[in-house]
């Protein structure tokens, strides 16, 4: 019943920009904490950013000043702007939905219940 479906990946060169979405069904996506994580080549998973409920976001380090995390409540919507990116934000973009606090479980995979299937996002030099 639950479905998460992310969407707006594909192919860009360094320094350019892209926006995923990723679309929540059978499922209110302001309760709890949504985030996007990531999987590159011979990599771990791991968390990029998070949104709360209350609004407060999180983000990996890697990524501060360049993504943006935002959601649409009203569309069930969850979005992820990425300017100025780099051959190493190369990896499958996945969004995911926790009870727990982005903050507490951005680093800890486990704790997400709901994943969607992952968008492609591929940087070039």
């Amino acid at each position: 019943q639950v479905q998460l479906v992310e969407s707006g990946g594909g192919s860009v060169q360094a320094g350019g920009s892209l926006r995923l979405s990723c679309a929540a069904s059978g499922y209110s996506i302001g309760n709890d904490c949504m985030a996007w994580f990531r999987q590159g080549p011979g990599k771990e998973r791991e968390g990029v950013a998070g949104s709360d409920s209350d609004g407060t976001t999180n983000y990996a380090d890697s990524v501060k000043g360049r993504f943006t995390i935002s959601k649409d409540n009203a569309k069930n919507t969850l979005y992820l702007q990425m300017n100025s990116l780099k051959p190493e934000d190369t990896a499958m973009y996945y969004c995911a939905a926790t009870a727990w606090s982005c903050a507490y479980a951005l680093i800890r995979p486990s704790l997400f219940r709901y994943w969607g299937q992952g968008t492609q996002v591929t940087v070039s030099s």
